[in-house]
């Protein structure tokens, strides 16, 4: 039995046991059973509530705290902190009978933990307050229970099949809704930019369940390299895997994302070069350099008569603002997810905040944090190389 088929079998029997127990032991027994069926089945809900987000958002002003989001946009991931909320509360109640604290390694907890207690302590000198305290709310504590959940879930090769399982079919489900949307030219979800850029631009861009085309697009390239390292490693029929790719890619064409593209190249190149024989390697670094020259002698052909500010689509902009922040505020930066309002505040011209986001994670750590959370982000993805090493 998988994962999932002993978590169910659990849930039936600790649901049964619960609800007609008569004594405390039984009723604790119940407890225990239902908190083992939740760790054998939390990693593979989480991973398919993680890109779920509902179209409801969170209002204090609100009379029941839950109010309907506007504009096209999506809420909070609910789905995620419902899951997450079950999966703490079996932890502790695995805890209270005596199971054991699995130690994550600590050349990655470490770092992680000192970035999220810099991050957080960041609030007290935030340029944006309300920003920052809804990251920490809704991001970082959320995070850092869904690491120790994670940390503390068995892991059998039939349950790490079930998640690539979840993974691809989530990102099959994805592009099937962006090829819908490609055929009728109507969004479920979309950011006003992308309602403008399609009402007016030449590209009718999806967003499927998401309200930004490259968001969509990076979940679909997630499918595409999970399949690809199945592929390589033999474990899907090389037909079926080409049916989903082809599915796959068709619902990442219709998302226009540079970016995504970008990120599948990069899958697509690094899976061989990690995982191939000597003459595969050398054959897909010689590929992939001369793919690479001739994208960038295509981009300057193509931009050779605009401007930077053009060709990037404004995004060098963001990044030349947001560099003069961290130019003003190397140590610490301007505080946990300010860097949107302060790059608004320094343009002559402003826009609305949402088109200063850097788009650039090391960019918005280094204005946001400084030269302080710069290097702590910089051994966060060190332990991250470490750990994967070791496996």
């Amino acid at each position: 039995m998988d994962a999932a088929e002993v978590g169910a079998a659990l849930t039936a029997l600790g649901s049964v046991g619960l609800l007609l127990a008569d004594r405390r032991s039984l009723f604790l027994a119940g407890l225990g059973v239902l908190a083992a069926a939740e760790g054998a089945l939390v990693v593979s809900v989480v991973l398919a509530a993680a890109p779920l987000r509902l179209p409801f958002d969170v209002d204090a002003d609100s009379r029941f705290l839950i109010t309907r989001a506007e504009a096209g946009g999506l809420g909070r991931l609910l789905p995620l902190y419902t899951v997450l909320a079950i999966a703490a509360l079996a932890l502790v109640i695995r805890l209270v009978r005596g199971a054991d604290v699995r130690v994550l390694p600590r050349e990655l907890a470490l770092p992680v933990g000192a970035f999220l207690a810099f991050a957080s302590v960041s609030l007290v000198w935030s340029a944006d307050q309300e920003a920052a305290a809804d990251r920490i709310a809704f991001y970082v504590i959320p995070f850092v229970v869904l690491v120790v959940a994670i940390a503390n879930s068995p892991f059998t090769p039939r349950a790490q099949r079930a998640l690539g399982v979840v993974a691809v079919g989530l990102a099959v489900v994805f592009a099937a809704i962006g090829v819908a949307q490609a055929a009728t030219r109507q969004l479920l979800f979309f950011a006003p930019s992308v309602e403008i850029s399609n009402a007016y631009g030449g590209l009718f861009r999806v967003t499927s369940l998401f309200t930004d085309p490259s968001l969509y697009g990076r979940h679909v390239v997630l499918g595409l390299a999970v399949l690809l390292v199945a592929v390589w490693l033999r474990n899907v029929s090389f037909a079926l895997a080409l049916v989903l790719s082809a599915i796959l890619f068709t619902g990442l064409y219709f998302s226009y994302s540079q970016s995504s593209l970008a990120a599948l190249f990069a899958v697509g190149v690094a899976v061989p070069l990690l995982v191939g024989t000597r003459l595969t390697r050398k054959v897909v670094a010689v590929g992939a350099a001369a793919v690479l020259v001739a994208v960038a002698v295509a981009a300057i052909y193509e931009v050779r008569d605009a401007s930077l500010r053009e060709a990037t689509s404004g995004r060098s902009r963001r990044v030349h603002i947001a560099v003069r922040i961290f130019a003003d505020h190397p140590v610490a930066g301007v505080g946990l997810a300010a860097q949107p309002r302060a790059s608004q505040e320094r343009d002559q011209n402003p826009a609305p905040e949402s088109s200063y986001v850097s788009h650039t994670t090391p960019l918005t750590i280094a204005a946001e944090l400084g030269a302080i959370g710069l290097a702590l982000y910089t051994a966060i993805l060190v332990g991250v190389v470490l750990v994967v090493d070791r496996v």
